[in-house]
Order: C-alpha cells, then structure tokens, then sequence
C-alpha cells in the first residue's frame, strides 16, 4: 500500500455502472446511510498516515524538527476530531526507519536525505503523543521495498542493501529484497521487532507489498534463491506464496514473544483470487489477485488465524462492475466468520471528489453507503480510511459526511 500501490489494478476492466440520480442527486446504487449510533462501543475507526514520497507527512523533506513534530500533532488531533480512534503510521517505508534504528538507516522522507538524524524521534513521539489523545498507535512497515529506483549507489552507504547486494533484486526500475532468501526474512523481521521492542505501539502493520506488483514484460530474479531453497515445492509460485507465509507466522511470533498483547494486522490489496480462478474466490473480475501475482495466501491467513486483523483495501465504489464494493463486503465478512482474525475495511477516502474518478466519487454519500452497507455484517468491525491529507482536506466533504452519520459519539477499537 504505500501510496504508490493505490492504483487501479493491472488490467481490470475501467468501466462503471451509472449512478441513478435521485432528488437530492445521490446515486441511487447501495442503501442510503441515516443518522445512527455505532451498533457497538467499540470497532476500529482508522487513518493511515503515509511517509512514502511526504504523501501525508512530512508535508516536504527538510523542515525542522518542530515543524515535523508540528505537523504530527496536527494530523494527531485532526484523527481525535474526526472521532477515530487509530492511527497507522507508516514508520519503515523504503527499507528505512523512523526511529533510531540500529539495523536500518534514517529515512530521507525526514531531511531528504537517508541516514541524516532529523534530530528527534519521530515514532517515539507519535506513540506518547498518540496514546496522550487516547488514539491507537499501529506502527506500518513495509517488509521487501528498498527503493524507488535501481541505483544502489543512491541509496545510504551503510544501508544493508549496499551492504548485502545479493540480498536483493531490481524489478520494474526499483529495488526489492527477495523474499526467497531465509537471511533476508529474518533480517527484516528483526528490523520491525526493534520496534516492537523500543515502542509500546498497539500493532504492528503490514500493507500490500509482499512480491511486488507485476511489471509486463518483466521478470522477478529470484533465480539463485529457488535454486537453493525451492526444490520441495512444484512450482515456483507455491515457493514463492511458501516464503510470504513463513514471513506472516514468523512475525506474528516475533511480536507475541517481544511485546505481549501487540497486535499484528495486514491490509491486503482486496481481491483473493476471482471466482473464475478459483470457485472459493470473490465474484470479481480483477486483473491482479493476491494469490497469484503478490504470492500472497490471504484468505488462509485469516482463516487460519495467523493475523489478528485484516484491513482488505476495497477501494472500489457501490456497483463497479470489474469489483464491486458490496460484493467484496460479503465475501470478506464469510472468510472472517467463524475465526478469531478481526475484520476491517480499507476505504478510498483519497478517490472521493478526485479529478478523473467516476461519478461515485464525486458524491460526498458515497463513502457513507459503504459504512451503512458493512453494517449489516457483524463480521465487520470497523474501517480505516487513506489517507491522513485527505482527511484534512476533504474536498467533497466525504468524511465529514461519514462522521456525521457514523461517527457521532466515540468508540474505543475492538481488542
């Protein structure tokens, strides 16, 4: 996830259902959300807050350490309220670090220059600061990005990948660990886990990234890893889904074992696989499925309890024809039944009022539907919305819209 995954997928077909215009002029697709109280005292109302490329914060690289403390704190108080009550910050987005980590260099989205010390912690602070406003605090790592570029001289010189250059391979003009290598796994666990130890954070977070985004045309050089490490499985791909899984448990353990009581949540890109692929899948016509193309299994994370919560990003409007909002709803809600995995949904707070989306998104209801709609499913027990600017600015008034209709009395997070 980290923004430059919120896109439309690979090759999905783009077309919309039109939206049926009622007097008020809002679509008349999906059910029309009332002015009601939370139907439980506690359900996760969420915001991530993206460092990748200064998307939400910093708002630029190079301001002051009270300027970015500033900041911050601004977008703490903007997340109270809002009447949330979770904030995920993203602490490692490029193999990098927003705190004084021993194992990964400084990140440049703080000075504009990795490994420079921006002179204060931000993690750190954010967790005081979060838990001072009664906020969560979920710390978001990205576990195989290393840059967004292929020049590893560009990157810190004692940044582990110069260091370890076999650990990782360039693929669609950026640089990822692979995943395949049992060193590279358990060197990236230890970076988040320093965290996890220094921090009291309430979780620990992962997005989408797992094996990267497929590149047409473009092939991962995992090569000399399969050839060391893939000769039980008969494939590469159930290799490669094999490495994800051993990242997911093995996590899950570390931050049992270091921080009791921590939680560990994943938001997945939110289709599993397509009902034409697989008869267990969603009725969706998606041109990439986690399964798949990310090698990520994450219907059997949640149905086997591997994660304390998932956040499948459906970041799709009420009645889009290649994915529609609802339908992922109702498949979502079956695979969660029945497990003791906490399900929440990710929304495109970010697609509302946007230049170039459908009309959906230019109706500030849109995003209050999905909320009435998921409300039917007692497996859904909260959302959490992208992105923390948008938030802020709010161009349609969608989430105030949301706010006024869901969110009129606080709630604490489902435990």
């Amino acid at each position: 996830m980290g923004f430059l995954s919120r896109r439309a997928f690979a090759t999905a077909a783009l077309t919309t259902l039109p939206a049926l215009a009622t007097a008020g002029g809002a679509a008349a697709v999906g059910p029309v959300p009332g002015r009601h109280e939370p139907r439980a005292a506690d359900e996760m109302r969420g915001v991530w807050l993206a460092t990748v490329a200064n998307r939400d914060w910093p708002s630029r690289t190079g301001l002051t350490a009270a300027e970015q403390r500033g900041e911050l704190i601004a977008h703490l108080d903007r997340a109270v309220r809002a009447r949330l009550n979770t904030v995920v910050l993203q602490v490692r987005p490029m193999a990098d670090a927003l705190w004084p980590s021993p194992y990964e260099p400084w990140s440049e989205y703080l000075t504009g220059t990795q490994g420079v010390d921006p002179g204060w912690d931000p993690l750190g602070t954010a967790v005081r600061e979060a838990h001072a406003r009664g906020l969560e605090l979920h710390a978001w790592f990205n576990p195989y990005r290393v840059a967004d570029h292929a020049d590893p001289t560009r990157l810190a010189a004692s940044h582990p990948a110069r260091e370890h250059p076999d650990w990782v391979v360039a693929y669609g003009g950026k640089l990822y660990y692979d995943p395949g290598q049992p060193e590279v796994r358990a060197f990236v666990q230890r970076a988040i886990l320093d965290a996890v130890a220094r921090y009291p954070v309430d979780a620990v977070h992962f997005d989408d990234y797992f094996y990267p985004y497929p590149v047409a045309g473009q092939t991962f050089d995992d090569d000399a890893a399969y050839d060391r490490h893939g000769g039980a499985f008969d494939s590469r791909a159930a290799w490669r889904r094999d490495n994800i899984d051993r990242l997911v448990r093995e996590t899950a353990a570390g931050v049992r074992r270091v921080r009791p009581g921590t939680r560990f949540g994943i938001s997945p890109f939110g289709v599993w696989r397509n009902a034409a692929t697989d008869s267990r899948g969603s009725d969706t016509r998606a041109g990439v499925q986690t399964y798949d193309d990310l090698y990520a299994d994450t219907r059997s994370w949640v149905r086997n309890q591997w994660i304390d919560y998932v956040v499948p990003q459906l970041y799709w409007h009420i009645g889009f024809a290649a994915a529609d909002y609802a339908t992922l709803v109702d498949w979502w809600a079956g695979v969660a039944e029945g497990t003791g995995t906490r399900l929440h949904l990710g929304e495109a707070l970010y697609k509302a009022g946007a230049a170039g989306q459908p009309s959906a998104w230019q109706d500030p209801v849109e995003l209050s539907r999905h909320l009435t709609l998921a409300a039917r499913y007692p497996q859904v027990r909260g959302h959490v919305f992208f992105a923390a600017k948008d938030v802020a600015d709010d161009p349609v008034g969608a989430m105030a819209r949301v706010v006024a209709d869901h969110y009129r009395q606080p709630a604490t997070p489902p435990r």
